[in-house]
């Protein structure tokens, strides 16, 4: 049996580069949203212990560990957790953008071809 070739033109061409350029997009915005969900994650369970403990804390700045104030730290994590909600929150906006759009240009392309 015969491979039956599909010919496309020019702009079906080019569609397929864009969407292919918005696929490896999605795959690096996936990378930075794990990135920052595993910083999140570390970040609350820093807090949760700090939150816990009767005991002295400390802070590991560069390569030496500083005694530092409840207070300050759990004020710090706590500044850190919102940027990085914050952060999440854009990524996760510029996500559904990119998919968006990727979708759309998939079924021009699909249109395109039948």
């Amino acid at each position: 049996m015969p491979k039956q070739e599909i010919k496309v033109d020019k702009e079906v061409q080019e569609k397929i580069q864009e969407l292919q350029i918005l696929e490896q997009g999605l795959q690096n915005i996936a990378m930075q949203k794990r990135t920052f969900q595993l910083e999140l994650n570390e970040t609350k369970t820093a807090l949760k212990e700090v939150g816990k403990t009767k005991n002295d804390v400390f802070k590991i700045v560069g390569q030496i560990m500083l005694k530092t104030e409840k207070k300050d730290i759990e004020k710090e994590l706590d500044e850190k957790k919102k940027l990085l909600e914050l952060r999440l929150k854009s990524i996760e906006g510029q996500e559904n953008q990119v998919s968006e759009n990727a979708e759309k240009i998939r079924q021009e392309i699909v249109g395109k071809i039948k």
